[in-house]
């Protein structure tokens, strides 16, 4: 497919706004959808480009030329902008693709991007197969009839009970590269399967299937394989596949690739819906919060429980569609999105115990994903009414917890200790804390032979009683006065007092990793 194909496209009014006839020549290898005002690290050369104009203000008169820039250094095909946002092309993006020679066309406001992507892969992954081996694997009728399935709107299950009694395929299933199952039929099923996917805005699923067995038969891939971990779609046969039914199961995946695009598609703009949500929660004052609330399909009076969640060692756009893998199976609506500053979170409506318990199944398939030291991590706050200043309060609580949690998913319900209170510190404060406090302590214990950090230890442990400690470290009490005295000639404090034991206490909980 030619950038200039899709001037030709039915029903999709699509204009030309600057383009070149060998510009316009340009082969079409795939579409992504973008928002961001530099996103060339997420683009392939020769896709096709697909922005709302959100990232574009009229004051910024350099903002068009550094995303045109962005485009040309990725190689990108063309540029499809959506006249939605501000009523028309703005005609500085206009100036800013003639420079780099980017051909530009416009979308009006009653197509949508979806639409524009479903017809791209079809016409990329379905029709124009014929010349590929696998393509006459199925039927020219079925191949049709697949595809007007599709065209129409259908969802993968359908598409796969009618590929199961209409070619006899084995047994398979279609996933996300996060394990969630999207549909999944048998042989000799004929009705839609238990697990599937609702459509776009609401972030919701009713599926309770959760992983597939890849290893257990031919897993290929549906369409191009997105940027993160969890974005990509699979297609399993299951076992036995027949190296005979291989072929036919190719030629499906390539005809599910526009269905992958658009589940693609609407996670993506459910995603920047919730980004939107959290950068006004993020504000001093947040404007129209029930109308961000309801773009994200949440209840205006909540309660909502709230997530932060990222992953260490990885790219910061990887932990929101990890968050949204992780929740789709509570059945429940939820936004999980980045904010402005790069931070994932995400609102939930669903008692917090209950998305702890989710996030923790979750992570092992999730984390499986993941190469190298990259960890998944995520922390859950406590629910609060749909107001700015306690979903505000809540995602702070959400934050602390994941900066602090012992494991890889925390809660603030867990939250119920001096030790759990100190974790969420960041270890240059506790660790300055520590030295302040017990350095001479330190000093003592690397010049003699008996330990008083030991001992305060061990004395605290034993609530401050002379007899249990003098048992637990094998001496005399009379030593153990004559130490507990020395410790407090040292720091400076009292061990009789209540508030000085506390300080020590929480000194020798800020230790750093190792002491």
């Amino acid at each position: 497919m030619i950038v200039g194909d899709l001037l030709h496209l039915d029903d999709l009014d699509i204009r030309l706004a600057w383009g070149t006839p060998e510009l316009l020549a340009r082969q079409i290898t795939g579409v992504t959808s973008t928002d961001l005002q530099d996103p060339a690290r997420y683009l392939q050369p020769g896709e096709l480009v697909l922005t709302g104009l959100v990232w574009w203000q009229p004051e910024d008169g350099s903002a068009a030329l550094r995303f045109a820039t962005a485009l040309r250094s990725a190689r990108v095909a063309a540029l499809m902008a959506g006249e939605g946002t501000h009523g028309a092309v703005p005609a500085g993006l206009a100036e800013a693709c003639r420079t780099h020679g980017i051909p530009l066309l416009a979308v009006p406001a009653g197509t949508s991007f979806r639409a524009v992507t479903d017809r791209v892969y079809l016409r990329l992954w379905g029709g124009l197969q014929a010349g590929v081996q696998d393509a006459a694997a199925i039927p020219e009728a079925a191949r049709r009839e697949l595809a007007g399935l599709i065209d129409s709107g259908a969802q993968a299950a359908e598409v796969l009970a009618h590929a199961v009694s209409r070619l006899g395929v084995p047994e398979c299933s279609v996933s996300t590269t996060g394990g969630r199952v999207i549909a999944e039929l048998p042989q000799t099923a004929a009705a839609p399967p238990a697990a599937r996917t609702t459509g776009p805005g609401t972030g919701t699923s009713t599926s309770t299937s959760t992983s597939t067995d890849p290893g257990s038969g031919t897993a290929l891939p549906v369409g191009p394989q997105e940027n993160s971990p969890f974005d990509g779609w699979l297609l399993h046969g299951g076992p036995p596949a027949e190296a005979a039914a291989t072929p036919m199961l190719r030629a499906l995946a390539d005809l599910l690739a526009p269905l992958a695009a658009r589940a693609h598609a609407e996670a993506a703009a459910r995603r920047r819906a919730a980004g939107r949500l959290l950068g006004r929660l993020a504000g001093d004052s947040p404007a129209d919060l029930a109308e961000a609330l309801a773009a994200c399909g949440l209840p205006a009076e909540g309660p909502l429980v709230t997530v932060a969640a990222r992953i260490d060692g990885g790219p910061d756009d990887w932990a929101a569609p990890a968050l949204a893998e992780a929740l789709h199976p509570l059945g429940v609506p939820f936004a999980a999105g980045t904010d402005p500053a790069g931070r994932t979170a995400a609102l939930v409506a669903a008692p917090a115990a209950r998305v702890a318990e989710r996030l923790r199944r979750a992570r092992p398939a999730l984390q499986a994903r993941l190469t190298g030291r990259r960890s998944l991590r995520a922390g859950v706050g406590p629910a609060a009414a749909a107001d700015a200043g306690q979903l505000r309060a809540a995602l702070v609580q959400a934050r602390y917890v994941l900066a602090g949690a012992a494991g890889p998913v925390g809660s603030t319900a867990e939250l119920d200790s001096l030790a759990g209170l100190l974790r969420g510190i960041p270890p240059e404060v506790t660790a300055a804390f520590h030295t302040r406090l017990l350095a001479p302590l330190a000093t003592h214990d690397r010049e003699n032979a008996v330990s008083l950090l030991g001992t305060l230890t061990v004395f605290l442990d034993h609530d401050g009683s002379w007899a249990r400690t003098a048992e637990s470290l094998h001496i005399h009490v009379n030593t153990v006065h004559y130490r507990i005295r020395r410790i407090e000639e040292l720091t400076g404090r009292n061990l009789a007092r209540l508030q000085d034991r506390l300080d020590l206490r929480a000194a020798l909980l800020c230790a750093p990793a190792g002491r």
